[in-house]
């Protein structure tokens, strides 16, 4: 986006850039996905908003969609088992990366959001399971923390608008009472685009806690499947919600899955624009965010740790791990083909045994 909207194309100044890359960072919503809409809403309103989140999600929708339906197709060969053998150990190496990523650009060396992204971590480690409420307690330690003297004097309304909102969202539509899948889908994604901060990679968590433990909709399996889907196909980390949403409830339950989870950042950036440039900057909202992208770092780490614990199951699994883990933090091997080689290491393993 910065290469080509700002610098090729020169559509935005490179300060509009950096105002809508802030605002994507303090609102709830994958961080990418956020960025196109912000941008669409500065140049045309809320017609450009959706505008750029048609154009930002609808390819990445289909060519998962094409991914899921061989995967369901095929699901069960050895051949796929013994590919997705060599994948899984690759993926664990890829969320600790990206985890590692979002911790070096927020928490950085402030230690008090190091002990709340441990905390997070340990807790999610230990529940096997993602707290979201966490999440919220993280973003108001994070006020107290960096916005206490500033706290009086801020109007209400403002900030609680897009804090609460995702607050809402958690609480309100925790479990919906109507049995029919899709509903349970469409309610279930919009709560897990709502609670995404920061990056794509804090979806994890939520959904494995959802689709697995909650639902039972996906085997631990099939959910680090889907996970690896979403995370080397074109588009966002969050489309994996379109592949579970496949394998679900097929191309129905893939489409209410796909507007579950982006329709969060898409009214974030057109409800509460004003509110949003106006008070951004404000040291309440910078802590929230900052409180709940540390615990959003320390839920990515725990899950990947349990996640880690159903994957690493043996020797080869683990060499596989290593070799991942190495080639991603020490080179410049795309992400796609560390996990097409670590693909084709478990098809050979497989084919040894």
């Amino acid at each position: 986006m910065q290469r080509d909207l700002v610098e090729r194309r020169k559509w935005f100044t490179q300060d509009e850039y950096v105002q809508g890359l802030a605002v994507s960072q303090t609102l709830p919503g994958p961080l990418a996905a956020q960025l196109a809409m912000w941008l669409g809403y500065v140049r045309h309103g809320a017609r450009g908003a959706v505008a750029a989140a048609l154009a930002f999600v609808l390819p990445p929708f289909l060519i998962v969609s094409a991914v899921a339906a061989a995967y369901v197709a095929l699901e069960g060969t050895p051949v796929i088992q013994a590919l997705f053998y060599g994948v899984g150990p690759a993926v664990i190496a890829l969320i600790l990366r990206g985890a590692w990523k979002l911790l070096r650009v927020t928490v950085r060396s402030d230690r008090r959001l190091w002990a709340i992204f441990a905390v997070v971590a340990v807790v999610t480690f230990v529940a096997r399971s993602e707290v979201a409420v966490l999440f919220i307690a993280a973003g108001f330690v994070g006020v107290l923390i960096y916005a206490r003297p500033a706290l009086r004097g801020l109007p209400a309304a403002p900030i609680a608008l897009p804090l609460l909102g995702a607050i809402r969202v958690g609480w309100s539509a925790a479990n919906s009472a109507d049995p029919n899948t899709l509903l349970q889908l469409g309610v279930f994604f919009f709560k897990a685009g709502a609670f995404t901060f920061g990056s794509g990679l804090a979806i994890v968590p939520f959904l494995q806690q959802g689709v697995v433990r909650d639902f039972g909709w996906l085997s631990e399996r099939e959910f680090l499947d889907a996970v690896a889907m979403g995370m080397i196909t074109p588009g966002p980390v969050v489309i994996t919600a379109v592949f579970v949403g496949y394998l679900v409830a097929g191309l129905a339950g893939a489409t209410v899955a796909g507007i579950g989870v982006f329709l969060p950042p898409l009214l974030m950036v057109v409800l509460f624009a004003p509110h949003i440039i106006r008070w951004r900057k404000h040291p309440a909202v910078q802590g929230f965010t900052k409180g709940a992208t540390a615990a959003a770092a320390g839920a990515i780490v725990g899950a990947a740790a349990v996640i880690a614990t159903q994957v690493l199951v043996d020797i080869a699994t683990l060499v596989i791990f290593a070799a991942a883990f190495v080639a991603l933090w020490r080179t410049k091997v795309p992400e796609p083909l560390v996990v097409g080689l670590a693909a084709v290491a478990g098809l050979a393993l497989t084919a040894l045994r």
